[in-house]
């Protein structure tokens, strides 16, 4: 369990738009990706289960883009401790030499699947995602 997780994309032709790079829409899916999978890595099942997440803010920094069979690995980090319903995640998307092409602030909020209303973090649910003290 830890506040960071990692995962690779490729970019394939689907994800490329009219100026041959890597579409922004597509970003912005990859983030949520990223995030759900640590969601789904680090959560405990039980919460997991119980709970769902939902992106309330994007802000995102373009600095290089990638064409098609470039790969991308993504850094998604939440560095402090959430506030009512909300975590902040920030994540990173660098190319294979290491170089930081997008950058990305986002604000989630979790809801209760049995009621769909946003709901308090429970601090034992953010307890696997919070950095080491």
């Amino acid at each position: 369990m830890s506040n960071r997780f990692t995962l690779r994309f490729t970019a394939g032709p689907e994800h490329i738009d009219e100026l041959g790079h890597v579409n922004n829409a597509v970003w912005v899916r990859w983030m949520e990706e990223v995030a759900t999978a640590h969601w789904m890595a680090d959560g405990r099942p039980a919460d997991v289960e119980r709970y769902a997440w939902v992106v309330t803010r994007h802000e995102i920094d373009y600095r290089g883009n990638v064409g098609a069979g470039e790969d991308v690995t993504a850094l998604t980090e939440i560095r402090d401790a959430p506030t009512g319903a909300r975590f902040e995640r920030f994540v990173t998307f660098s190319n294979a030499a290491g170089k930081e092409l997008v950058r990305a602030r986002t604000t989630w909020a979790m809801i209760d699947r049995a009621s769909g209303r946003l709901m308090r973090v429970p601090a034992e649910v953010a307890k696997p995602f919070l950095p080491p003290a």
